[in-house]
């Protein structure tokens, strides 16, 4: 298996806080754009923990599922 780094991806700036995640401290992703390719994603309780690395045509559309409600628990 060949590793791809995405060296963005260790600096501490640059990373965003989802809209998505609340203010309480439970849900909170960060992702960090500017990447050509690919999208890394964190919890952001953990920056120093492990990133996960999305090919950026996926990640749009897990977005777009999101924002157009796909995943709302209906229940």
């Amino acid at each position: 298996m060949t590793e791809r780094v995405i060296r963005k991806a260790s600096a501490p700036g640059g990373w965003r806080k989802s809209t998505y995640s609340d203010n309480q401290g439970a849900d909170c992703l960060e992702v960090l754009d500017g990447h050509p390719r690919a999208v890394s994603v964190r919890d952001s309780k953990a920056p120093r923990g492990p990133v996960v690395v999305v090919p950026a045509e996926p990640w749009v559309a897990f977005v777009e599922a999101v924002k157009g409600g796909e995943f709302d628990d209906r229940a």
